[in-house]
């Protein structure tokens, strides 16, 4: 059967006993009782749109006594009141006790059931965002990263380009840094294998980061290495790493190196810019000057949320509960994604930037789930929402920068139910943009994202929780276009 709708007007509000006990800053356990004469009220109204059409053997469709159709169909109706009540007594809950849910009702539906006889008690857990005393933000000081882009900016964001475009060539060589390497790799705690890779393509670079750990001047340790040798480099896990058995401990990466390659870039002529889709040199060279830009733009505002966020949290010290931050790790880790997306960067560059978030998964969580409430906090203030051409613009600017359609793009989006994330997305850059309206700015230089770091999508110490991560996300398609030299090395 339909859900049931009940009439929401003034008169028609449910008759509550309410009782919230606060556990935390961010947990109620809330007990509701609904007076018997709502249920009858809201039951009979039923009986009443049921007892015209009611079929019951022995008599005519619709001819049956009321008190026969009651014992006949109370279940059913039961059920379908069932539904209505639960919502619409949240929903008030919600109203008379200024609470902001910030996930669904916790509570086991199945074993709620209407009662014969007497009130309707039930209960259920929920996650709240605390409240707070929204800090002042206007005025504040902060830092502009500023830069007037050269032609030697525009001829290294084109050696960057061109990398991801290039050819690898077999060398017998010893491996130098900017190098890639092909290479089975075996990561050991106390001798024994705790994951493994049949096969990686890595780059030679300054820091090898695992989404649990980073690996320290890895292209100086890894230097000469050729075809058919083996290199073992010791680190440590982060505090954060999936493996809770060996979180911060010391373990070995074992490298066999299959294969030795060198980088070659492939000259910027006419063939290129064509398969590039390019008309001229200049329309190339305005295209890498318009990506440095958009990675100017997404640190000016990265700079100034976190002086912005630094000020607005300073006095935030309210408890978040594990589960919470659990939860809700996976999806700040989508939304650095979109926001990464968005500001042009390559799915490497967005891998290295996600891997260092994990690292630091619970703490880079709990500061982005307090900043987010105090932005939110600030947008009711400020009657600040995201409107339907928001949504469109976000969606065509990550569509435009990862080269897709945005009519897939939005699908796979709604698909993995993270229109929500846009929307917060959305409305935390208008809060930001209405601080900044309203702060005073120092100019610094900007430096254009340094390539120094080389990564490897799993976890060194293995996890036993998820095996997906949210940069694969970006599509294996995308992750072709962005690092062919990977595909041509296999």
């Amino acid at each position: 059967m339909a859900e049931t709708e009940l009439n929401t007007s003034e008169e028609q509000k449910l008759n509550l006993t309410i009782n919230v006990d606060e556990r935390s800053a961010c947990e109620r356990h809330i007990t509701v009782t609904v007076a018997r004469e709502d249920i009858d009220r809201i039951m009979n109204k039923e009986f009443d749109e049921l007892k015209p059409v009611a079929v019951v053997p022995g008599f005519r469709p619709g001819r049956a006594p009321m008190n026969v159709v009651k014992a006949r169909f109370r279940k059913d109706i039961a059920e379908r009141s069932k539904s209505a009540i639960l919502m619409e007594a949240i929903s008030q809950v919600n109203d008379e006790k200024n609470l902001a849910p910030i996930s669904d009702p916790m509570f086991d539906y199945v074993a709620l059931e209407i009662p014969e006889k007497g009130d309707f008690v039930f209960e259920y857990d929920l996650e709240v965002r605390p409240e707070f005393v929204v800090p002042n933000w206007k005025g504040l000081k902060l830092e502009k990263p500023v830069r007037e882009f050269t032609d030697a900016d525009v001829d290294a964001a084109s050696v960057s380009f061109r990398s991801r475009q290039g050819k690898l060539e077999k060398s017998e060589e010893g491996a130098v840094t900017g190098d890639y390497i092909t290479t089975k790799l075996f990561i050991r705690y106390n001798d024994e294998i705790i994951n493994s890779s049949d096969h990686e393509t890595i780059r030679l670079r300054p820091s090898l980061l695992f989404s649990d750990a980073t690996i320290e001047n890895f292209d100086g340790q890894m230097e000469g290495i050729k075809a058919g040798e083996t290199r073992t480099l010791k680190f440590n896990l982060s505090e954060s790493a999936p493996n809770v058995l060996l979180r911060g401990k010391e373990v070995e990466a074992v490298f066999e190196v299959d294969s030795v390659y060198k980088l070659s870039l492939p000259e910027v002529n006419e063939k290129f810019l064509s398969e590039l889709g390019f008309g001229s040199e200049d329309e190339y060279r305005a295209f890498l000057k318009a990506q440095l830009e958009s990675q100017m733009a997404y640190q000016q505002e990265q700079v100034a949320r976190e002086i912005i966020t630094t000020q607005l949290i300073k006095d935030a010290d309210w408890e978040l509960p594990p589960t919470l931050l659990e939860r809700q790790a996976e999806r700040e880790l989508y939304r650095t994604m979109y926001e990464l997306q968005r500001g042009g960067f390559s799915v490497e560059m967005i891998q290295e930037h996600l891997n260092i978030l994990r690292q630091n998964s619970v703490e880079s969580t709990k500061k982005a789930l307090k900043e987010h409430f105090i932005l939110e906090r600030i947008a009711e203030d400020e009657k600040i929402d995201a409107e339907e051409e928001d949504y469109d613009v976000e969606i065509q600017t990550i569509a435009r920068q990862m080269n897709e359609s945005p009519r897939k793009l939005r699908a796979r989006i709604e698909k993995q139910n993270q229109m929500d994330i846009l929307r917060n997305q959305i409305i935390e850059r208008k809060v930001i943009a209405r601080i900044l309206e309203n702060a005073a700015f120092e100019e610094t230089t900007f430096e254009p994202y340094p390539e120094e770091m080389a990564n490897v999508a799993f976890p060194a110490g293995g996890t036993g929780k998820k095996e997906e991560e949210a940069a694969e996300d970006a599509s294996a398609e995308d992750a072709a276009k962005d690092a062919p030299a990977e595909e041509k090395a296999e």
